[in-house]
């Protein structure tokens, strides 16, 4: 049964207290599970306390001590979590990496400390080690695996599998009875919980090192905000890299006793959703919009009945969270069609796609298309935005449930102060807030005066404290005749449309402002297919005059929405996708400006010099390794 008392403030309050704690008082509730193989397997507190233990213990027989980091690579599994926990049980940096993090990527983290060893999903993440440890990592002496397959008769030196840790743990604790005790208290509360890193958007990324009260606090903060309740039921499948994933399925389910379900891999999340009917969930806009996609193709696909009563009930019940959301009255009979639809129409939808449950959803990251996000309000599920950093322990503001507005993004969490500087710049100040960038001084510096937190963020907050971000200081820009403008706020309003995935609008010291754009390849595939449109390739598709069509009006809806001299004249649809391994976004897909912009300089000539065309010659990245030449004349389009 859900607790209703608040998360309890405990002096010295740690990860491994927390965790001893649940495993004490809950012994036997579910604490994890996991689907292997197509069966779901439960992981209780009692369970996960001693396999974290004896993990920490093995962790300590190989000589892991304080200070130390540890490389954690792959999908999101039950092992790699535990052998999070243990490493924060020991002092140890624990340091996940995105599962298609390249190999150069990973020696900026090997130079950045020292890291020692590897926890590892599979084959292909230990290849990478491997080949680390060749390029020069000879201090990368251990690697631990999850998944044997095949790496069962390997017998490189330090490569053994979680078994075999687990064995040194266990013989630790059969010989050394004082152990369990001392690995229990080994850390306090300053010690490192995780050691992530910055999405790197203007340079390298840097080391966010957040500390166990920070991460404990910014859950604790989550919950008096409502942001979730005691025992949810969540789907682990956000990248372990992400602040996000940590602050979630780690913190605030320890914290709060959630119930962590991992999904089979990346490819079954959709289907794991629908078994598991969380009460929970955090997605990023184009995890939300993907999902509307998917209901809207299947309606398109279905009897025509059935695509009349959706037509009919979702049309009424969007003019009703519109009104609701500009503050009307509610029609006299509006129960009537929200009983009568939720019975036809949205009580399906949600169970199709595991939504029956939700109470807590949440989308963050970037903005949300308005169009999407009244969808899922008018249909029964009161998604909400937040706005959270790294380093703030991924928790600022939250929409609370009765309080939703399309361009806030809610007030501060209690537990977090806010204030905006002289030049619009939001700052914070909490326990959630980390301390510094990993031996960096001077960025450290640069970001922490007197005690708050310099975002980076332009924002401003309303008279009733609600909190407006409007984008990153340092990407405030000007016009040739001095118009300011933020480019990753238009950008994000590009994206609003289907069909767009990426953008990139030009303009600084510009008579106007242009754009380019990558398509959504899912969205107007489908789109091409239903409307008879041939196409062999993405960059063939890209050109098409009629997917051109498709992007010039929401060019033009946009435009609507912007003071005339902002409003975009001209763009260039691209050949290929915006890519992490060309170093165009980062690994949370955003834009690297000045990476894009050297790199397209010829494409942004083009759209100011009055060119009709553009040619293109482009290295490009398969998902084997292997590098290809992409020949293309781009048309420059008038909006």
């Amino acid at each position: 049964m859900a607790e209703n008392s608040k998360s309890r403030t405990i002096a010295g309050e740690t990860i491994a207290s927390v965790l001893m704690r649940n495993a004490s008082e809950h012994p036997n509730d579910i604490a994890l599970r996991e689907k292997e193989r197509g069966i779901w397997k439960a992981t209780t507190w009692s369970q996960y306390a001693e396999e974290v233990l004896t993990c920490a213990a093995g962790l300590d027989g190989l000589g892991l001590k304080r200070g130390d980091a540890v490389l954690i690579l792959g999908d999101n599994r039950v092992r790699l979590y535990c052998g999070m926990l243990a490493l924060a049980m020991l002092g140890v940096h624990a340091m996940p990496a995105f599962p298609g993090t390249t190999l150069e990527e990973l020696q900026l983290f090997v130079d950045e400390t020292s890291v020692v060893a590897a926890l590892a999903e599979d084959q292909e993440q230990v290849d990478k080690i491997l080949e680390l440890r060749s390029a020069g990592a000879t201090q990368l002496k251990h690697i631990v695996y999850d998944d044997a397959r095949g790496l069962g008769f390997s017998e490189l030196p330090g490569l053994m599998s979680w078994e075999d840790l687990i064995e040194i743990g266990s013989r630790r604790f059969n010989g050394e009875p004082g152990l369990r005790e001392d690995l229990i208290g080994r850390a306090k509360p300053d010690d490192p919980a995780v050691f992530l890193h910055s999405s790197g958007t203007t340079g390298k990324p840097k080391g966010v090192v957040l500390s166990q009260k920070n991460v404990l606090a910014a859950a604790r903060n989550g919950h008096a905000a409502g942001a979730f309740d005691f025992e949810e039921e969540i789907l682990a499948y956000l990248p372990m890299a992400w602040v996000g994933d940590y602050a979630i399925s780690v913190a605030a389910a320890l914290l709060l006793r959630f119930t962590v379900n991992v999904p089979e891999r990346q490819e079954t999340v959709l289907r794991d959703l629908r078994e598991i009917a969380p009460t929970f969930y955090l997605a990023a806009p184009r995890s939300w919009d993907n999902i509307l996609t998917t209901i809207q193709v299947g309606i398109e696909n279905s009897r025509p009945l059935k695509k009349r009563l959706y037509h009919f009930f979702m049309d009424w019940a969007i003019a009703a969270e519109r009104r609701k959301l500009d503050g009307k009255n509610r029609g006299a009979l509006e129960w009537l069609g929200r009983f009568l639809g939720e019975l036809l129409v949205f009580g399906p939808i949600k169970d199709q796609f595991g939504m029956s449950r939700l109470t807590n959803a949440f989308t963050g990251g970037e903005a949300i298309g308005e169009d999407t996000f009244v969808f899922y309000r008018a249909l029964g599920i009161k998604l909400r935005q937040l706005y959270g950093q790294t380093e703030n322990s991924a928790i600022n503001a939250i929409q609370a449930p009765d309080e939703v507005r399309l361009h806030t993004v809610g007030k501060p969490a209690p537990g977090v102060e806010v204030k905006i500087a002289d030049k619009g710049e939001i700052l914070l100040k909490a326990d959630s807030v980390f301390a510094g960038y990993y031996r960096n001084p001077a960025a450290s510096a640069e970001t922490l005066i007197d005690g708050w937190l310099h975002t980076g963020d332009a924002g401003y907050l309303e008279d009733d404290g609600h909190l407006v971000v409007l984008g990153r200081v340092s990407e405030v820009m000007h016009t040739k005749a001095g118009e300011r403008y933020v480019p990753n706020y238009i950008e994000n309003r590009l994206k609003f449309s289907p069909y767009i995935k990426d953008a990139a609008v030009i303009g600084s010291d510009r008579d106007e402002l242009t754009a380019m754009v990558c398509i959504d390849i899912d969205a107007v595939g489908h789109w091409a297919e239903v409307n008879g449109v041939p196409y062999v390739s993405y960059a063939d598709l890209s050109q098409r005059e009629e997917v051109a069509t498709l992007l010039r009006e929401a060019f033009r809806r946009l435009n609507k929405t912007l003071p005339k001299p902002l409003q975009l004249k001209r763009f260039v649809s691209l050949h290929k996708e915006f890519d992490p391994d060309d170093g165009e976004i980062t690994r949370t897909r955003k834009l690297r400006r000045k990476v894009v912009e050297d790199r397209y300089e010829k494409v942004i000539a083009a759209l100011y010099d009055g060119s009709k065309h553009v040619h293109v010659s482009a290295v490009v990245t398969y998902e084997t390794g292997d590098t290809g030449r992409v020949d293309r004349t781009l048309p420059i389009r008038e909006v």
